[in-house]
């Protein structure tokens, strides 16, 4: 029987507290729009978070990642939170969830 780790736990916490992120001009979370890229525990509890933003010159660009990183440092387990902003692959419709997709009507 498959039994989870650790950080697959803290990770799936986190994820729960990332879906309370909001891009405010997109009424679905900031996860399932498909801006996380990348969620990385080490080994002093310090989660390293790998996401993007719908443009550059995203209105919130400013206030999200600091958000994320207060929320994810709320997380018990948690000691830390990193957030790293890249563009590389730059963010398309495509990355969203069908969940996402479907609510947004794209499906």
């Amino acid at each position: 029987m498959f039994q989870e780790t650790r950080e697959e736990k803290l990770e799936e916490k986190i994820v729960e507290i990332i879906k309370t992120c909001y891009d405010p001009e997109i009424p679905v979370d900031i996860y399932e729009l498909g801006l996380i890229y990348d969620i990385a525990i080490d080994q002093k509890n310090v989660a390293h978070i790998k996401m993007t933003l719908t443009s550059p010159a995203c209105p919130v660009a400013g206030t999200l990642p600091a958000e994320v990183e207060e929320k994810v440092r709320s997380v018990e387990g948690i000691s830390d939170a990193k957030v790293r902003i890249v563009w590389d692959p730059p963010w398309t419709p495509d990355m969203m969830s069908d969940e996402a997709k479907l609510e947004l009507g794209f499906m």
